[in-house]
């Protein structure tokens, strides 16, 4: 045989033990690749009371039976934005002149309403404006309406507001007509709701993050036979098969300085698997799970459970 094809056969077979081992590497590996976050999000209760209404006009169209119409729309456009995020379990406090965030909290302790935040806001300005302008055959009428609102985040669990923010918003509608014609619209009563829900939008982006970035908490309700009972079900993302991380409760110091109370941070002491959930509804929800490893004490209000 030739030298060329005696080198020509080398280095086929060297190709195709290359192409021997990157397959061989393929194959002793057939289990399924998993991404580092597969846990599902647990959503947040959030209460949101009605929002005060702050602004110079006491006018009709700002008023209700109750004596507040345009605080109930602030209030109910901005429940409507963050439950549509589906991050949320929405808990509406309808208290027609209470605005306190601790009596607020209060009341729903009360009720045995738990939530993680309160939202308590107002809306700080509000107006309306028209304008218009005539050409040769016809005629322009600009309909504005502008809204500013403020927002206050409160932590249910020390009763200290974390984050506010102000947001503004405006909305306009434009007519036009023939300058001899004798209609001539009226104002456009959608334009209050469009503004406020424009002001609102600003906001909510950074309300939402805020409120997310703290990790889930629930709390270890009781024990049945061998499964623990914790605080929350499907209806806020638990299902069979979660895995959630128990915590043992930090000290509580009093801080000199400004005379609080601050808790020093939990202690991992175990994992619970859920098992099942029951419940009716948002209020009643809760769950059995199992202890995976670690130790609880018989005294459960030392402990809480969270998804990190």
């Amino acid at each position: 045989m030739s030298k060329p094809c005696t080198s020509f056969i080398k280095q086929l077979n060297v190709t195709l033990c290359s192409f021997a081992l990157v397959f061989c590497s393929f194959s002793f590996y057939s289990g399924p690749i998993f991404s580092d976050d597969q846990s599902a999000f647990l959503k947040r209760k959030v209460a949101i009371a009605r929002f005060s209404n702050e602004t110079q006009s006491g006018t009709s169209f700002l008023m209700d039976e109750s004596g507040d119409r345009l605080g109930k729309q602030a209030s109910d456009i901005l429940s409507s934005k963050l439950a549509s995020t589906g991050k949320f379990l929405m808990f509406e406090r309808t208290d027609k002149d209470e605005i306190d965030s601790e009596k607020i909290i209060s009341g729903l302790e009360s009720e045995g309403i738990g939530v993680d935040y309160l939202i308590i806001g107002s809306v700080a300005e509000f107006g309306r404006s028209a304008d218009s302008a005539s050409k040769v055959f016809k005629r322009t009428k600009n309909q504005r309406a502008y809204a500013k609102v403020n927002v206050r985040l409160v932590d249910v669990s020390t009763g200290r507001i974390i984050y506010s923010e102000e947001g503004a918003g405006e909305a306009i509608n434009t007519a036009e007509s023939k300058v001899f014609s004798k209609v001539d619209a009226g104002f456009d009563q959608s334009l209050t709701d469009k503004a406020i829900s424009s002001a609102i939008s600003s906001l909510v982006s950074n309300l939402v993050e805020n409120m997310t970035n703290s990790p889930w908490k629930s709390y270890v309700l009781s024990k049945e036979d061998d499964l623990y009972v914790i605080a929350g079900g499907q209806a806020q993302g638990i299902s069979a098969g979660t895995k959630l991380v128990v915590y043992k409760k930090g000290k509580k110091i009093k801080n000199p300085q400004t005379g609080a109370m601050i808790e020093l941070p939990g202690k991992q002491v175990g994992h619970l698997e859920v098992a099942y959930s029951y419940g009716q509804d948002d209020f009643s929800e809760i769950s059995f799970a199992s202890l995976v490893d670690g130790l609880i004490n018989e005294d459960f209000g030392n402990y809480y459970v969270s998804d990190k």
